[in-house]
């Protein structure tokens, strides 16, 4: 008996060197390709710059569809003509935007205002794992509204495509103000 004890104390003691310690979390190393912006190639009431090496999918309506293969996302832009109605086409783009704070940790808005232009409008970003994590909405209060809306083709995860959303948003900020309306 004593033999078995010295035994089991002598491989515990000896078989502890060192601590074992966790693995420490890994960072993702994201690089991406460097921004060269074009015109919009397709004539709609609206033009404005969009990333070099995206692709445009032509809608109906004059809706389109801005799509990043690399990323697996896409900005989803609908058009509609203000026909005196433009209080109704904010309430259903701000309805839109809200209809994620259920899965949202906080929707941050920020508005644009370019008189010269005639361009008003904002841009939400919503954290969290919601659909979509950036919308906005522009117009020239009197003949045209935009809505966009970007969309990953995965399931959200906030943390995941957080890189990912930030890219993107540059490239709604560049759409937002280099927006001219056609007509």
């Amino acid at each position: 008996m004593r033999n078995l004890f010295l035994l089991i104390f002598l491989t515990l003691f000896l078989s502890c060197k060192e601590d074992v310690l966790p693995k420490p979390k890994a960072y993702l190393s994201l690089e991406y390709p460097k921004k060269i912006y074009k015109n919009l190639e397709i004539y709609r009431p609206y033009s404005f710059n969009i990333l070099n090496n995206t692709s445009v999918i032509d809608e109906k309506n004059n809706w389109i569809t801005i799509k990043y293969p690399a990323l697996k996302a896409s900005i989803d832009i609908t058009y509609r003509p203000v026909e005196n109605n433009l209080k109704e086409l904010l309430t259903e783009a701000e309805k839109l935007v809200y209809k994620h704070a259920v899965k949202a940790e906080q929707i941050i808005p920020k508005d644009f205002v370019n008189p010269k232009k005639r361009v008003f409008g904002s841009l939400y970003e919503i954290t969290g794992n919601a659909a979509s994590n950036l919308q906005f909405h522009v117009t020239d209060s009197t003949n045209n509204f935009i809505k966009g809306s970007l969309y990953f083709y995965t399931k959200p995860n906030y943390d995941s495509i957080l890189p990912a959303v930030d890219y993107i948003k540059t490239d709604i900020l560049e759409l937002i103000e280099t927006l001219e309306w056609q007509n």
